[in-house]
């Protein structure tokens, strides 16, 4: 079952979309379930809301899981650079990739933390304690889960971050993580694909200490030394793409949930 509400986004008082998923027999029972965020929840449940008209297929995943839960999409801006703006936690100045980017997502975490989660809280019947939150997304949406499980450890104790744009902000993450105490139980997945970065002609073969590789790598050392425990994941011929990322549902579901 899948169910929409809008919230008010307030850091820019405009309304974002939550995509809302309901294990089948959520009205016939009086369980509790453990909550999973999302960033981009319009590209999870079906392909006619996704952005480039494939979505995650999770809603099919969830519905044949073994672990019943809730899963709550939370839906970007769509106008002009609203998604770079509220999923970067730091300004990132211009380089060779974006523009200046005036980075809110330090904002947007904490209105997860203060508004989108004591929506879901209180309208559907979760587990509200931190060893049943977690977080997850792709791209900026890899990047925000990871800034957020670790900005906000007190409150999600699980990341999903999947072919994340670790690189453009790495000063402020790299100072996030050796400032911030982390609870051990803390678990985090990361992810890249071969073919995310085309090959140039002098370099026709998949490098496995690409930037893309070395960035997660070195993320995943330095929380490893905090006593978080990490997944890497290379996917053979993955790129950036949800067709890619849906390949992977059962992996980091796995590896965050049953082991």
């Amino acid at each position: 079952m899948i169910l929409q509400h809008d919230l008010l986004f307030t850091p820019t008082g405009q309304m974002r979309t939550l995509h809302i998923y309901l294990p089948d027999n959520y009205d016939q029972t009086n369980e509790r379930y453990p909550v999973m965020y999302f960033f981009d929840g319009h590209n999870l449940f079906f392909d006619s809301y996704a952005t480039y008209g494939k979505c995650w297929g999770l809603k099919e995943f969830m519905d044949q899981w073994e672990k019943p839960m809730i899963i709550a999409g939370i839906e970007c801006g769509h106008v002009g650079d609203e998604r770079l703006s509220e999923y970067c936690p730091y300004d990132v100045k211009k380089n060779k990739h974006f523009e200046d980017i005036n980075g809110i997502g330090a904002q947007t975490a904490q209105w997860i933390v203060d508004e989108v989660k004591p929506f879901i809280d209180k309208e559907y019947r979760t587990y509200s304690n931190r060893q049943c939150t977690a977080i997850g997304g792709s791209s900026m949406g890899g990047l925000m889960s990871l800034y957020t499980v670790i900005h906000h450890n007190d409150v999600f104790s699980k990341a999903a971050c999947l072919s994340s744009c670790v690189s453009i902000c790495q000063k402020g993450l790299k100072a996030e993580i050796d400032k911030t105490d982390l609870s051990p139980d803390t678990r985090i997945y990361l992810s890249w694909g071969t073919d995310e970065l085309k090959p140039s002609k002098d370099k026709p073969k998949y490098n496995p200490n690409s930037y893309m590789a070395r960035c997660n790598k070195m993320y995943a050392n330095k929380l490893d030394k905090k006593g978080v425990t990490t997944r890497l994941y290379c996917q053979e011929g993955g790129h950036h793409c949800e067709a890619d990322w849906e390949k992977q549902n059962k992996k980091y579901m796995d590896f965050l949930w049953m082991e």
